[in-house]
């Protein structure tokens, strides 16, 4: 029996929406309070922002002006107001320093009167009404570029076993194949166990190329390179297959499948990375920075240590975003001593009566 338990479901610190990270670009921010500008600096350090250089500084909309006087406008420019300066006015001073192409971004004050249409007039591309948390600005940042290039920015989903051995590329095989099925989104999932995934053998499919062509590769992946390693299941569901030999050792650096993920996300609404079990920079930065994690466990004493560990650590890299899903996985198996679901769920700080295994198809309907 498969459950899967999701920590602190209804936490509004926690939102459901998706938010796609950015590309590389320069932020800079003009913070008036204290608040805002420890919201700002917390916000560079979310994973959505990674290739952001982000940089805050005191002073709000003078500050921004007398700094544009002698350099050159980042890509993007948060300023706060406070209300206590006509914020239409310094933003006309703004606008004589603003580089063209240049997006702005205004935290207001519940005081300021000024209409939205003309904010937009003067070229405000966000407005949000302080005071903001880090997740509010992670928000309004990553959308500008979402929204405004009109391209698809796929969900990743990584699955990952707390121990070898409990199913977890089963359930990531499973899950991705449902997605396409049953909810008609298509989706690539990655075989990232570059010596002994076992995508192709469940799926049935023997690619020549797949996953160590992209990452090998002497050029960054486009669209057009992914296609063709690409091999098609369904109708709706794509593999990138691992080559799972043993002629060569597969030793990447933390950011070596970046490419791959970004390109993919350009093209693919649903990512689903089978993770091996082991930890290394690339294994964590593809947990990290995935918009849902499922560790697949099973209930006995060395996957509930694994489980609560990387839960600790996955946690503390992802503040702003939705806690790790864990699955447990082959419960109830004949004459194998196991640790009741309960107290396994109890022991992750859940409620006795979130005890109860859930539905499978949960992990699908949040990952719309």
């Amino acid at each position: 029996m498969t459950g899967i338990h999701d920590e602190d479901a209804d936490d509004p610190q926690h939102p459901e929406e998706h938010i796609a990270p950015v590309p590389r670009i320069s932020v800079q921010a003009f913070c008036e309070t204290e608040q805002t500008l420890k919201a700002v600096t917390a916000a560079g350090q979310d994973r959505r922002l990674a290739k952001a250089h982000l940089s805050a500084k005191d002073g709000g909309l003078a500050a921004a002006i007398e700094a544009y006087e002698s350099m050159p406008t980042p890509n993007v420019i948060v300023i706060e107001s406070d209300g206590t300066r006509d914020i239409l006015e310094g933003l006309d001073d703004l606008a004589g320093v603003c580089d063209p192409g240049t997006r702005v971004v205004v935290i207001g004050s519940p005081s300021d009167t000024a209409p939205y249409r003309e904010l937009v007039r003067r070229g405000v591309n966000d407005y949000v009404v302080g005071p903001v948390e880090t997740i509010d600005v992670v928000r309004s940042i990553c959308s500008l570029f979402s929204a405004s290039e009109a391209i698809i920015t796929g969900r990743v989903i990584a699955v990952v076993g707390a121990k070898g051995g409990v199913g977890a590329s089963t359930v990531a095989h499973n899950l991705a194949w449902t997605i396409a099925r049953d909810l008609s989104l298509d989706s690539v999932v990655i075989d990232l166990d570059l010596a002994f995934g076992t995508a192709g053998l469940d799926y049935n499919q023997d690619p020549v190329q797949g996953i160590a062509n992209a990452v090998l590769s002497q050029d960054r992946p486009d669209t057009a390179l992914m296609e063709r390693l690409l091999a098609k299941c369904t109708d709706r569901l794509s593999l990138l297959a691992a080559p799972a030999t043993l002629d060569r050792v597969y030793d990447f650096g933390a950011e070596a499948f970046d490419a791959v993920f970004d390109t993919l996300r350009m093209t693919t609404p649903c990512i689903v990375l089978d993770v091996p079990h082991q930890w290394s920079g690339w294994t964590r930065r593809a947990l990290v920075n995935a918009d849902d994690i499922v560790i697949v466990a099973e209930p006995d004493l060395a996957n509930l240590r694994n489980t609560k560990n990387m839960l600790s650590v996955l946690k503390a890299a992802r503040p702003n975003d939705r806690p790790p899903l864990y699955c447990l996985n082959q419960v109830g198996m004949h004459k194998r001593a196991e640790i009741e679901v309960k107290a396994f769920a109890k022991d992750h700080g859940e409620p006795a009566d979130r005890g109860d295994p859930v539905r499978f198809e949960t992990v699908l309907d949040r990952g719309q």
